[in-house]
């Protein structure tokens, strides 16, 4: 059977190019130099979130059906743009206090704080707190609650050394998807077994430790980046700013990985 073409399709119309360089919108006079970088950093940011999402979910699929090497495709995948995201810093550093300053007051209430993807990117990574879409319009509070109802990627990564034949505890796989995941020792006892016995699922293992890596190293950088900015003031959307943000690092993901280092 013959493929139909769009003889008429371009680069442009395909990427939607024109709608997508007049997504920048300046509100400083001016405007202020550095406030089209502020606007393209975060759009792209949000970019990378949707990506996200989309690869977290793939795999999700992938481990759930246990197979490894499409796993370990996809989260290897997850892993780079984290880099990538992580990289991004480095050129919003480049923006002085001073300049940053310059047009801050245009941005009122708005807030990095308020990103929805992001809030999705967490619960989908295993973060249940009632609490953390509350500012968010009820439309997202809902997509959120679905999220936080469904399998974390934990979740799948559990079901996955299942598919493996490894015993996880069933009081582990039936329990309750809507309250946070607390490390459980028989977990980490069988976790040990796959590294010992089973090369390919501790493969994946250790994809999950590289990507939680990458979500801590990118709050890292993006809590000195705020203070290096700002300093302690409060956020632009009223929240604490650096405070909230450093609450935040060295919460590990997936706990169970990390607690098993000092036992091999």
């Amino acid at each position: 059977m013959s493929k139909n073409f769009d003889s008429a399709l371009t680069y442009t119309s395909y990427l939607a190019v024109d709608e997508l360089l007049g997504l920048q919108r300046p509100l400083s006079q001016g405007p202020e130099h550095d406030e089209m970088l502020f606007i393209i950093i975060h759009q792209t940011y949000e970019l990378w979130f949707k990506q996200l999402i989309h690869e977290f979910h793939e795999a999700q699929r992938a481990m759930e059906s246990g197979d490894t090497h499409y796993s370990l495709a996809i989260l290897g995948r997850i892993r780079t743009i984290l880099k990538v995201c992580v990289t991004q810093i480095d050129i919003l550093e480049t923006m002085t206090p001073l300049q940053f300053n310059a047009f801050r007051s245009y941005l009122s209430s708005s807030s990095g704080f308020q990103s929805a993807q992001f809030r999705k990117v967490e619960a989908l990574l295993g973060r249940r707190d009632s609490k953390m879409a509350g500012h968010l319009p009820p439309s997202i509070q809902a997509e959120i609650e679905l999220i936080t109802a469904e399998n974390s990627i934990w979740d799948s990564a559990l079901a996955y050394l299942v598919k493996r034949g490894h015993a996880i505890p069933t009081e582990v796989l039936q329990r309750d998807r809507t309250l946070p995941y607390v490390p459980n020792v028989p977990v980490q006892d069988v976790l040990l077994e796959v590294h010992v016995k089973d090369p390919e699922s501790a493969m994946v293992c250790e994809r999950l430790v590289d990507i939680d890596e990458g979500i801590q190293e990118w709050r890292y950088r993006h809590v000195k980046m705020v203070e290096r900015t700002i300093g302690h003031k409060i956020g632009t959307g009223g929240s604490s700013g650096v405070e909230y943000l450093a609450s935040t690092l060295f919460a590990p993901v997936f706990k169970d990985l990390w607690e098993i280092r000092s036992r091999f």
